[in-house]
This record gives structure tokens, C-alpha cells and sequence, in this order.
């Protein structure tokens, strides 16, 4: 060191403690920023899609101001001077509420979806234009009459008046995602054509059973094992599918119309010859069920009581009881539609009222309607009162084709084949070409889905089992190959667009059929009440009259004596008005006896909700008069009946082991109601699907499993044939009844104690059987945060598969619930205002709203609300005011 060197002032070092400390706490806050940035952009792009609910919006296509109150569900209320502003401004309320639903959906109809999603949905987009749902629906709108496609069009306008005010993330936080993946995506004006054709995916979804018909064409095709050409081997093929198909029990369960209503017939001015319901409470004349419902005090003796067959078809459940057995002296009317969950809810709770209601401008009617969709499909008027359940006749028919090059066979000449050329579109991706082939029953599906496939390319034993075991002309043909297509009465232009108007303005019976006359599909059974105290059902739909086969399996194309030949004339459907029972149940059971003059079906549910609905109405009303509450227990009731059958079955067997026998024991002093806390409920149902895989799946050459309802039926009557040979299964190593039962109870013991712990008493059947709320679209995105976005749930649900509180599930997939009644009503004719209502998710389809979800706690535990009808309960129970005014 130098000595003109300077010392250096070093700083003390601080310690690195304090250091680190403020480091983290700069890092800290760092986060904190950004998070609070990110949070405040993520709630901002969620919440500028919310509507604007209260206050003034100016319209460009309104004539005069609209009024739409909202309660506290957000459960709009539209009020209008004209028709036209009605159904522009539910148009506009729907697209606020629901609009990338809309949009979604008609993706989906038109076979568009590749558009939005890319190329994952290619398969999907080429089978839906293939059935071509969106060329029937613009044929449709070219058919309508000029009132109704100006009901539509309105409609239309408003819908596009609300996406000229809005774009991108602010119509659905959906299409900021969606931007991520594909920015140019910009929804198109919507057209009347959008509206019909989600008439024919909701056919699709209540198509009757073209499932089941696949089903057996493709087990016959096991069974025969190649012997197609030894009758014996068809005959027994043909045994077993009816063993595994069994029908309708018509000598247990009953029958929705017993004895057809003589009614005057549409368009005639004759007087109405109908048979009212005594007044006398003590002299009506209740129906039977034919079903020997008793009393018993114990579970294990009721079992004993009905060794029969039951069941739940996908559905929904419907009735309508006189006033001469209720409190209030006037008809209550329930129903619960069974569909697919869904996220949104497929229902949009709304009511449309007409400010004076008169000739140019008759509605006022509330209820449930779709999004998309104008107009009211459930619910009320001021006079009359209707439900739907699914009619479950048969409205589909697959047909075997012999195809050379271009042309097919057809009653032993070739002819041509109609083909078209459609373009797909795909989202980051080519174009891509599809060539639609079809004959004179329909398009050709085979080569599109994996099931029709198979069947083309193995027909012949589900053919022979059928009865048609000729080979088809051309089979020497070595560039002949068979294939399969479609009849469906969705796939011809048809009048259900416009009996929703004729439903929502019915004042009485005839208008009711006149109504019901024009719902040709999808196919329903429609109840009826009215504030005058009469109740009614009739039978609509466009249903086939089939030549020679019955559409029970697969028939061949090449021979025209199998064509349908007409559909059956509407006077002549069934029909019931004011029936002697005092009420009416339908549960897509039988319709009639097999002694009525058309075919309708081979393929109805078995009859248990019908007969237990039926039951229960009967019970309460032999003790008091129904009340609208007994509604709403009745629709709750979860009495799971091969539970019963199933204790009683396990009496005398011995099972292993000390939890398996606390298993049995905890059956066999349940209440066979699948409640959700139920302990019993949780061991009953996980038995039922380990002794049905047992049966069935488990074993060599697997049976199906699809539709309890059919396996309740079939399981029931093996149990009281211990010698029946599908309880022996080598594979399983297992020989007879009791072996089976055994090894089922300990299975299903093994199973819900890996799932609940060993400790019986705290098992419980809603967290088992739970529903998570998924979105159609992003939900199931594979993608963790997206589906965290757009998901809620699980939420405990009680219930079960063919039970009155139809929550289905996969049995041998999963337990968690996947079908629903998609919402549940009473309707009180003596006070629409005190009518209860609820649906499984909420009346928003925007993520994070407060009505996203709000109804479904509710919904879970069987509570229904009261929703104001009259103008007066409606200004009572507004929260928010919005008013339409016209521009200029």
C-alpha cells in the first residue's frame, strides 16, 4: 500500500437474513401485483358478458317499449304490446342469458362443430350432416305459414339485436377461451333455421330405440356364432334375445290408457260427448295398478309380495290427477322431464304475456322453453296446463343395404343411390370433403359410427333372427357389400316448430289435440288440465305402419315388403278425457294393450315408475285429498324395488366374512329408498352392479349391460329360477343362484369398503352416486384450469336408475349420477300462482353468475319454489326491471 493510497469506506455488510427477507417481500409483492392484475383481468373478462338486467336498453326493431322483470332466480317475465316484440325480446333475453349455448347448439345441429373446436370433432360433424338435422329444419321453415315464421323471425331479430351490441368475451367468457385456440372465430346472425333444427336434436335425444335394435343385431351376430344358415341356431338366437328383451309385463304393470276416450273428432262442430269425473270424493272409482300393492312391515316381506318386472326407460315421468281428489277441488298436473345432465340446464324458465291478451296477440303463458328456441314448450297459460314424457313407440328402423358401386338393390333390380357433397370446415385445418349416400329409407350410416359399421359388415344373423333370412339379390357379386341406413320420421319435414304456439294458446281439450296434432317429433305423450277441472292425454307423433317386419331388428332394404307404409292417422291414436280412475301416469310405459290396432312398440320401459307413481297417488288419496305437496313427495320417491327383491333373494344364503354379513344385514333392514345418506341405498346398488357384471359381463362371450330398466326386468325373474343356466359362469367360477349372490354380496362389500371405509354405518349413497355439473364444451376439455372455469360440483344426489327420482348411472363404469329429471314442476289449476318450479342448474349460462347454479342445492333436495304468475304476484316478486324502447 502506497502512502498516498486512500482507505476505502466499505459499508458494514448487512446480515443475510434482513436481506432475504426483503427480496422475498419484493418477490411477494410482485406476485401479489400481478395476481391482483390477473384477477382483476379474469373478473373483468368474466363479468363484461353478464347482462344488463335492470334499467333502459334502446332497440333498433322494436315497435313498442318491453318490459322484462326479473325475480329472484333471474327468471324472466316479458311483457308486449304485439307478438312480434314478444318474441324479439325473448330472442334478445335468451341470447343475454344463454348465447354461446345457442350458438353451440347449432353447431351441433348443423353439423358444425370442427368449426369451433377443430379437427377432434370431425367424426361427430360428418355423422350429424349425414343425418342432415339442418336441411330438415330449413325445409321446415319453408313449409310454415306466414304467422308462424313470423314468430320465428322476431324471434331472430332479437337475438341478432343482442349480438350487434356486444362481441367476442363479452357475449360468454366461452369465446375467450375459445379466441385463445381460434381467433377468427366470430359468431353468424342467427336464422329461424338455428331455432327448428334443436327441435330435431331433442328428437335425437328421445329417438326410441335404435340403440337396442343395434344392440341385438350385433348380439345375435355373437349368439349365432357363424350358423346363420341352420334354423335351429337362428331359433335359438332368436329365444335368447327375447330372454334378454323381454316384454311388456301387461298382466303386473299397467298401461297409460286402459280404455280409449271417445272424443269428437278435430275440425268438426260436433258437441263434445265426454264423460266427466263423478263430483262425489267417496265414489270415484280408482284405477288398479294391477300390481298387488300391500302394506307390509317389513322390507324383506315386501320383496316377497312382487316378483315382476321393473324398470326405468330414459324418459321422464308425467300425471295428472283429478280435482275430485285434491284439496283445492281443482287438477294438479306434475311432471319431470329425464334427460342428459347438463351445464347450463337444457330448460330456460321464462313467461311471455301479451299486454292485452287478444286475437293479434293471444299469449300469456309460462314455463319451460330452450334457449334458441321461441316460445314455451312446458308449462301453462291462463287456462290450460300441459306435460310431456317421452312416448318411447318405436319412430326408427334400421335397414340392411346391398350396395354396387353406386347403385343398391331394390326388390331385384338395381337402382341409384342419391349422393351429395358437403364441405367441412375445420378450425386451424383443411377443408375437409364428405359424401352423403342414402336410399330410398334414408341416409346410410354405416362407415360413420362403430356399432352400424359392425352390423354391415356382419348382418346376416341379426336378419335370420329377425325372420328375414333370404339372401339378398346381388350377394354373388363380389363388389356387392352390404350397408346400412336410417328411417326416421325426424328426417321428414314435419309441424312440432309450430304446435308450441298451438300448446301455449290452447284454451280447452280440442285446442289441447288440435295442438297435439301437429307435435309429430319427436314423438310424446301430452297431459292435460284445465282451470274448468277436466284432465286429458292423447298420443301424438308421426308413427309408422310398418309391412313386414317390426323394426325390432335390422330388415332388409332389398325387399320393399318391410317399407313403412303410411304413418297411423291421428284420430285414431290413443286418447284419454276425464277417466273414471280420477288421474292419469305416464312413464314411458306401455300405452295401451296389445290388443290395440297398430304396433306401436316393442321396446317401452317396464312399467315399475308408472305402477309405483300410480300406487302412491292411490295410497295418499285413500287417506286425504292430494295436495300439490303430495306432488312433490311423489316425484322425490326413491324406493329402489329390486333392492327389495334382492334382500329377500339373500335371505338364505350364506355369505363370508364378518363385514360382507353386517353388508347383508344392513339390506335387509333398509327402507329401499335410495336416499343420499342412506347406508343401505349405497350397498344395495353396489350389489346390484356386481351381481349383473357377474351374470352378464363377466364372462366369456360378455352379454350387454346397457338399460336397467331391461336388467331389473330380466334379473327379477331369474331370481325366482335358481336352475335359470345365466347364473352358472365358469369364468367367475361360480355354479348356480346362491354361489352367485354370495360372491356378488362379499364383492360388493370388498368394493364400498375400498371406497367408505369397512364401517357399514358410514357408508352413504349420494357421495357415491354424485353428480358433477360438466359443461358440454370446455368442461370436458382435458384441460385442469378451463374445466375449473366452466365445472361445479359433485354435489351428493339421491335417486337412482328406474326409480320415480330417475337419477341414472353407467352401471359397470361409474355410480356418479349422468341422467336427471331435468327439471321438476307442479302445476296448481286452482292458483297458477302458487304453481313450484325448479330445473338442475340456473336460469345463467355464464360462468360465475350468481344464477349459474343457484337452483341446484334446490334441485338436489327436492325443493321446488312457487313462481308468480299473475300480473300482480309478478310486480310483487320483481328484484330487476329492464325496459326495451324502440330507437327513434
Amino acid at each position: 500500500m502506497t502512502t498516498d493510497s486512500q482507505p476505502i469506506d466499505v459499508p458494514a455488510r448487512r446480515p443475510w437474513g434482513p436481506r432475504i427477507g426483503r427480496i422475498a417481500f419484493l418477490v411477494l409483492a410482485a406476485i401479489i401485483v400481478v395476481a391482483v392484475a390477473a384477477a382483476f383481468f379474469v373478473t373483468w373478462t368474466i363479468q363484461r358478458s353478464f347482462p344488463q338486467t335492470a334499467g333502459t336498453v334502446t332497440l333498433d326493431g322494436l315497435a313498442s317499449e318491453v318490459t322484462v322483470q326479473r325475480d329472484d332466480r333471474g327468471i324472466p317475465t316479458i311483457t308486449a304490446d304485439s307478438t312480434d316484440d314478444l318474441f324479439f325480446a325473448e330472442g334478445f333475453v335468451h341470447a343475454q342469458d344463454r348465447f354461446f349455448e345457442m350458438d353451440f347448439r347449432r353447431h351441433v345441429t348443423s353439423g358444425r362443430v370442427a368449426e369451433m373446436f377443430g379437427e377432434s370433432q370431425v367424426g361427430t360433424d360428418a355423422f350429424l350432416r349425414t343425418l342432415g338435422w339442418r336441411k330438415v329444419a330449413e325445409a321446415e321453415v319453408a313449409a310454415m305459414d306466414e304467422k308462424t315464421l313470423g314468430y320465428y323471425e322476431a324471434y331472430a331479430d332479437g337475438v341478432n339485436a343482442y349480438l350487434a351490441s356486444r362481441s367476442g368475451a363479452e357475449l360468454s367468457l366461452e369465446y375467450a377461451v375459445i379466441g385463445m385456440q381460434n381467433p377468427d372465430y366470430t359468431p353468424e346472425p342467427w336464422e329461424p333455421a338455428d331455432s327448428v333444427a334443436w327441435l330435431k336434436a331433442m328428437a335425437w335425444d328421445l329417438r326410441g330405440n335404435v340403440e337396442d335394435e343395434s344392440e341385438r343385431a350385433l348380439l345375435a351376430a355373437e349368439l349365432d356364432g357363424g350358423a346363420t344358415a341352420d334354423p335351429d341356431a337362428a331359433a335359438e338366437t332368436a329365444a335368447m334375445l327375447e330372454k334378454l328383451y323381454p316384454a311388456y309385463p301387461f298382466d303386473e304393470n299397467p298401461v297409460i290408457v286402459p280404455k280409449i276416450s271417445t272424443v269428437p273428432a278435430l275440425g268438426t262442430d260436433a258437441e263434445a260427448a265426454f264423460t266427466t269425473v263423478p263430483e262425489q270424493d267417496g265414489d270415484i272409482q280408482l284405477a288398479t295398478t294391477t300390481l298387488d300393492w300391500e302394506e307390509t312391515s317389513s322390507v324383506v316381506e315386501a320383496a316377497s309380495i312382487l316378483v315382476g318386472d321393473v324398470g326405468e326407460g330414459i324418459g321422464s315421468n308425467s300425471w295428472v290427477v283429478s280435482g275430485a281428489l285434491t284439496e283445492t277441488g281443482l287438477p294438479l298436473l306434475a311432471n319431470d322431464p329425464h334427460l342428459g345432465a347438463s351445464l347450463p340446464s337444457v330448460w330456460y324458465q321464462v313467461q311471455l304475456k301479451c299486454s292485452t291478451v287478444d286475437e293479434a296477440c293471444p299469449f300469456d303463458v309460462g314455463g319451460f322453453s330452450f334457449s334458441g328456441l321461441p316460445g314455451i314448450v312446458i308449462g301453462h297459460n291462463q287456462s290450460v296446463a300441459w306435460g310431456f314424457t317421452n312416448l318411447t313407440t318405436d319412430v326408427t328402423d334400421l335397414y340392411v343395404e346391398r350396395i354396387e358401386g353406386d347403385q343398391y338393390w331394390r326388390d331385384g333390380a338395381l337402382v341409384p343411390l342419391d349422393e351429395s357433397t358437403e364441405t367441412i370446415k375445420v378450425a386451424g385445418g383443411d377443408d375437409i370433403e364428405l359424401t352423403i349416400r342414402s336410399t330410398v329409407h334414408g341416409p346410410i350410416i354405416s362407415g360413420l359410427t362403430d356399432d352400424f359399421t359392425a352390423i354391415a359388415e356382419d348382418p346376416s344373423a341379426g336378419l335370420a333372427a329377425g325372420g328375414a333370412s333370404e339372401p339378398a339379390p346381388g350377394a354373388e357379386s363380389s363388389g356387392a357389400e352390404y350397408a346400412v341406413s336410417l328411417r326416421w320420421t325426424a328426417l321428414d319435414p314435419g309441424t312440432a316448430a309450430t304446435a308450441i304456439f298451438a300448446l301455449s294458446t290452447a284454451q280447452d281439450f280440442d285446442d289441447f289435440r288440435y295442438a297435439a296434432s301437429l307435435f309429430d317429433v319427436p314423438a310424446q305423450n301430452l297431459i292435460y288440465a284445465d282451470t274448468e277441472g277436466n284432465i286429458g292425454y292423447q298420443t301424438p307423433g308421426r308413427l309408422p305402419i310398418r309391412g313386414a317386419g317390426d323394426g325390432w331388428l335390422p330388415q332388409p332394404g332389398w325387399d320393399s315388403s318391410y317399407d313403412w307404409t303410411g304413418f297411423i292417422p291421428f284420430e285414431d291414436l290413443p286418447v284419454s278425457y276425464n277417466p273414471t280412475s280420477g288421474y292419469i301416469v305416464t312413464a314411458n310405459n306401455a300405452i295401451v294393450t296389445d290388443d290395440y290396432d297398430y304396433f306401436l312398440s316393442k321396446d317401452w320401459d317396464y312399467g315399475y315408475r308408472a305402477a309405483r307413481i300410480a300406487h302412491l297417488i292411490e295410497r295418499r288419496a285413500a287417506v286425504a285429498p292430494l295436495t300439490a305437496q303430495d306432488m312433490r313427495d311423489i316425484q322425490m320417491d326413491s324406493e329402489m324395488w329390486i333392492g327389495k327383491q334382492l334382500a329377500s333373494a339373500l335371505g338364505d344364503v350364506e355369505v363370508s366374512g364378518k363385514g360382507p354379513k353386517e353388508a347383508v344385514e344392513l339390506l335387509r333392514s333398509w327402507d329401499a329408498q335410495n336416499t343420499a345418506s342412506s347406508a343401505g341405498a349405497a350397498y344395495a346398488n353396489v350389489l346390484w352392479s356386481n351381481l349383473v357384471q357377474n351374470i352378464f359381463a363377466r364372462r366369456d362371450q360378455p352379454l350387454p349391460i346397457s338399460h336397467q330398466s331391461r336388467l331389473f326386468t330380466v334379473v327379477s325373474e331369474m331370481l325366482e329360477d335358481p336352475s335359470d343356466p345365466l347364473w352358472t359362469n365358469e369364468k367367475i367360477d361360480v355354479a348356480g343362484r346362491d354361489e352367485m349372490l354370495a360372491l356378488s354380496a362379499e364383492q360388493a362389500y370388498d368394493e364400498l369398503a375400498g371406497l367408505q371405509g369397512d364401517v357399514v354405518s358410514r357408508w352413504n349413497w349420494g357421495s357415491l352416486h354424485a353428480i358433477t355439473l360438466t359443461s358440454d364444451t370446455l368442461g370436458s376439455s382435458g384441460i385442469a384450469p378451463v374445466e375449473a372455469l366452466f365445472n361445479r360440483g359433485p354435489f351428493p344426489v339421491s335417486g337412482g336408475a328406474s326409480v320415480v327420482n330417475a337419477t341414472g348411472w353407467n352401471l359397470g363404469e361409474s355410480y356418479a349420477t349422468t341422467t336427471v329429471p331435468s327439471m321438476r314442476m307442479v302445476v296448481d289449476l286452482a292458483d297458477f300462482d302458487a304453481s313450484t318450479w325448479n330445473h338442475l342448474t340456473g336460469a345463467s349460462g355464464h360462468a360465475f353468475h350468481e344464477h349459474y347454479i343457484d337452483q341446484t342445492a334446490d334441485w338436489a333436495a327436492g325443493v321446488q319454489k312457487p313462481w308468480a304468475f299473475s300480473a300482480k304476484a309478478v310486480d310483487a316478486a320483481s328484484v330487476d326491471t329492464l325496459v326495451l324502447t324502440p330507437k327513434g
